[in-house]
């Protein structure tokens, strides 16, 4: 338990940093996902046709929020960390939260067809329930593919080296 806590407590900022950006997301993915489900992609509306479009509106909503948290992460969570150029982290990042996707609607896609819960308040229940495997997802794959590790590897200079203001001559 200890190793757990030390490696929480080394990425203490780090991970509120996350968590608040991913509870931003959690906001604006529902906010798209409602207007949506509740909009142009309800049961009865009549745009791109009759079906039900749910889980349409959970990619779309999904999508936007993956938008939000990369521009997010890059300025605030992981500011400095660098793995890529700009082009390439966004496709990395793409990848990752197209796995994270996967995992979300197919979370709510189970709930809605297979095991027929339809009403909107099992469609936004089983849509937390995806965010949440998804954040676990995307944590793990930013981490270990889009955003360097915490620069624990810089060398640290010695007080007494040449060339460093406190060292002595």
């Amino acid at each position: 338990m200890t190793v757990l806590l030390r490696w929480v407590r080394e990425r203490a900022g780090e991970l509120t940093r996350f968590g608040i950006v991913g509870l931003a997301g959690v906001v604006v993915n529902l906010g798209v996902f409602n207007l949506l489900r509740l909009g142009p992609l309800a049961p009865d509306a009549e745009v791109a046709g009759d079906d039900d479009r749910v889980v349409t509106a959970k990619i779309i909503a999904t999508l936007v929020s993956i938008l939000f948290a990369w521009v997010a992460h890059r300025e605030w969570t992981y500011r400095g960390r660098r793995r890529h150029r700009p082009a390439r982290e966004l496709v990395m990042f793409g990848l990752v939260n197209g796995a994270a996707l996967v995992v979300e609607a197919g979370t709510l896609y189970v709930s809605h067809h297979w095991w027929g819960l339809t009403s909107v308040l099992a469609d936004n229940v089983f849509s937390l329930v995806g965010i949440g495997l998804g954040t676990v997802t995307r944590y793990i794959g930013y981490s270990l593919l889009v955003f360097d590790a915490p620069g624990d590897d810089a060398p640290v200079a010695r007080a007494d080296e040449p060339g460093d203001a406190g060292g002595a001559r």
